[in-house]
């Protein structure tokens, strides 16, 4: 039988000349990456960004059945159509591409996603990343790398950890051995130890390995015992590692996905461990559990530190998706305790009173089908082939996923009279608006619209409906799509004078935007210091492969520093951005003391032509009425708004109309976090780089993180209030532009 192997020595025999493609993903490979390995090419990663138009990309499952004259004609057709290819290479990166961040972290032409070994060693913060050195779509993971000085001005450096013999390199951390306790430094150089995850393609595992560096982390050493941790399991990941004074020893926290659970161990020397115990599961559990971050952190005005473990999860955050949420408590070198004064309480579900329109516990009743997606009658759980739904009452719901997303239809309730005020539902499946979800007609036209959120639980979602009372309205449940999470989950449908409630879980969240993920801390910050340093990927996985950004994908928050602030309802994490930002303002505009009317017009005047801006905002005088805006203005069409509304006490970022979002439907949206104003003073501080806003409001108590892609980098800014709030008091209002900071060197290091 013909191996690629074999096969492409007979095509390096008739001296084709292959160059290597982007591929998509870790599952498919395209015949010309397989030439740079069984035809002895050797391609910088600047040269591997060159591509074959026409050529078609091939499932290395092909490979596994094919007869040797099979095999032989394939390599036939395809010489055939490379010698009619059109060879193109790619322009090496300028950093001035559409939508390319200016003072965030990219990769200069590949993908990235976590942040990973971040440690800070002789004058330089280290930052590794999850990246596929081959393309510009998650697969083939790797560690790059980059280092800084400054946290503003970073240089790329080669490829640190490579994925080779069937195990890539997931995410971990790294530490400076200074005690030598693994035995891989020399005298005055200590070693520079990476923790990571071995996640092998070819069987269900993952396990903790670890590599060395002793020469500043310019190359690395795999170690030769790996792996150090193995418990059997398809998934136990993210290892991050610190050193514990106290004890004396290194300690790990490490993930375990789907038990919701973080684990710790023990080493004397970073080789061997020790299961020490397990946390969880608790706060949010709706995702899995990933990026564990475990340290000691200083309270704003008291001297004793705390603890603060990081768990970023997978899907269940505020905004939607993937999110980072934390734990504030005591970690005694074995077991961490969380601190319940701090621990939020979870808010049980609330269902009102009222009129059952449907419950689909008898059938569809006089509910009329079209189509096939809903079937004769109503679900009773999980179809086959489906992840496990939840969240229904009863016994009898909707659930359009049969026999996978393939179906279409709808389903129409009888006319009804509008005779409460709230209209609450249950609603799961795909967030595809006006492909799948809910509508409610009225007058022959929709005036309600709702969809699921791409998760198979079931949650209330309710309509205000007061404007309509007694008038006659129909309810149209449609499933239009045909592809992923093209299907409806929907039940008990209710009419009563309050909307329904969610329950809630009892989760601290880090980041309440949509683009806040993985999030870990600086290793080896000196005491000198004294800050506790992170940054986050500035994704979500909801969509993160579908930004349309080329030659890379996604960027890296600015970096922050955290501290804990005591607050009514506890301990809360405070995150600001690192002072040495500064360094990028420009002209500072300034206004003080006045009237919300006269700082509107005064900011009417100013204009950021590159995108580039940073706003800070002190109010005073704020009532716990109306609202406040912020706009973020684009050209004449795109519009960010970051909105405070003070009566709800929550902050919000409306991207909705921020640009271009036609890419995944779960990317336009509005987000909202909660937002405590104190002794009314209301402060915000706005970074805008030319495709992400992140805002710190109330001195960083409340913080949000959200990707914008706009119709152009000219940016206005704009103030607005209404009701109560429009008599508020401008304390001070200060705006800069900002210069670019990309990296000492644009292109990929081979």
């Amino acid at each position: 039988m013909w191996t690629p192997d074999a096969l492409f020595a007979e095509m390096r025999t008739a001296r084709c000349n292959l160059a290597l493609p982007r591929f998509a993903s870790s599952t498919v490979f395209c015949w010309a990456e397989h030439s740079t390995r069984f035809l002895g090419l050797k391609l910088a990663s600047r040269e591997r960004s060159r591509f074959i138009r026409g050529v078609p990309w091939i499932p290395m499952s092909l490979f596994s059945n094919l007869t040797s004259r099979s095999c032989l004609v394939l390599s036939a057709c395809f010489l055939a159509i490379l010698s009619g290819a059109e060879l193109q290479a790619d322009p090496p990166p300028t950093y001035t591409e559409r939508w390319r961040p200016q003072y965030h972290f990219t990769p200069p032409d590949t993908w990235m996603n976590d942040p990973n070994g971040m440690v800070y060693y002789d004058g330089e913060y280290h930052l590794f990343y999850q990246n596929n050195p081959f393309g510009n779509r998650w697969g083939h993971m790797s560690w790059g790398h980059a280092v800084s000085k400054d946290l503003v001005h970073w240089e790329n450096l080669p490829l640190a950890l490579a994925e080779e013999n069937g195990v890539m390199i997931f995410s971990g951390s790294a530490v400076v051995d200074w005690n030598n306790t693994s035995g891989f430094g020399r005298p005055g150089q200590p070693a520079m130890v990476a923790i990571y995850t071995g996640h092998y393609t070819g069987k269900p595992l993952q396990n903790q390995q670890i590599a060395y560096s002793t020469d500043r982390g310019r190359t690395w050493t795999k170690y030769s015992g790996n792996p150090v941790l193995d418990i059997g399991e398809a998934d136990f990941r993210d290892p991050k590692v610190i050193w514990h004074q106290p004890t004396g020893r290194w300690v790990m926290a490490v993930s375990w996905p789907h038990k919701r659970q973080v684990r710790f161990y023990a080493s004397p020397d970073l080789k061997s461990w020790t299961h020490l115990s397990d946390f969880g599961p608790a706060g949010s559990t709706s995702g899995i559990w990933e990026c564990p971050d475990l340290f000691p952190i200083r309270v704003e005005g008291q001297r004793d530190p705390r603890w603060v473990l990081v768990v970023n999860v997978g899907s269940g955050a505020p905004a939607g998706g993937s999110g980072t949420q934390y734990f504030v408590g005591d970690f005694d070198g074995t077991r961490f305790i969380p601190d319940p004064i701090s621990t939020p309480k979870p808010q049980p579900e609330w269902v009102p009173t009222g009129t059952v329109l449907a419950d689909f516990e008898k059938g569809y009743g006089d509910w009329q089908t079209t189509g096939e997606a809903f079937g004769s009658g109503p679900a009773t759980g999980t179809w086959d082939g489906q992840q496990a739904v939840d969240g229904f009452q009863g016994q009898g719901l909707v659930n359009t996923f049969r026999g996978g997303d393939g179906a279409q239809g709808t389903l129409t309730s009888p006319l009804f009279q509008v005779d409460q005020d709230y209209l609450s539902f249950r609603i799961g499946g795909g967030r595809l608006p006006d492909q799948v979800g809910v509508n409610l007609w009225i007058n022959d036209r929709i005036v309600r619209s709702a969809t699921g959120a791409n998760a198979e639980r079931l949650a209330w979602q309710s309509w205000d409906v007061r404007e309509f009372r007694g008038q006659q309205a129909r309810l149209e449940l449609v499933d239009r799509a045909t592809g992923g999470w093209g299907h409806l989950n929907a039940d008990h449908f209710i009419l009563a004078s309050a909307p329904a409630r969610n329950a809630t879980e009892a989760a601290l969240w880090a980041d309440f935007g949509r683009d806040f993920y993985a999030a870990v801390t600086w290793s080896d910050v000196p005491p000198r210091d004294g800050r506790r340093l992170w940054l986050g990927w500035m994704s979500n996985w909801s969509y993160a492969n579908d930004v349309p950004t080329y030659p890379w994908r996604s960027a890296m928050t600015v970096p922050r520093a955290l501290t804990l602030r005591s607050t009514p309802a506890g301990l809360r994490l405070v995150q600001t951005p690192v002072e040495e930002l500064a360094e990028l303002r420009e002209t500072r505009h300034q206004l003080k003391r006045v009237k919300l009317d006269t700082a509107a017009a005064w900011l009417e005047t100013l204009n950021f032509p590159t995108g580039l801006a940073e706003v800070e905002l002190d109010l005073e005088k704020v009532p716990d009425s109306g609202s406040v805006a912020l706009t973020l203005q684009h050209g004449t069409t795109g519009i960010t708004v970051i909105r405070a509304d003070l009566a709800a006490g929550t902050l919000q970022v409306d991207r909705t109309q921020s640009g271009r979002s036609d890419f995944h439907p779960a990317f336009a949206g509005v987000h909202t976090a909660p937002l405590r104003v104190d002794r009314g003073r209301l402060r915000l501080h706005v970074l805008v780089d030319v495709s992400s806003v992140e805002v710190f409001a109330q001195n960083g108590e409340t913080v949000m993180t959200d990707l914008i892609l706009p119709p152009t980098s000219d940016l206005r800014v704009g103030l607005s209030a209404e009701g109560a709030a429009r008599a508020l008091q401008i304390r001070s209002a200060s705006l800069w532009a900002l210069r670019a900071a990309p990296p000492s060197n644009k292109t990929s290091v081979p």
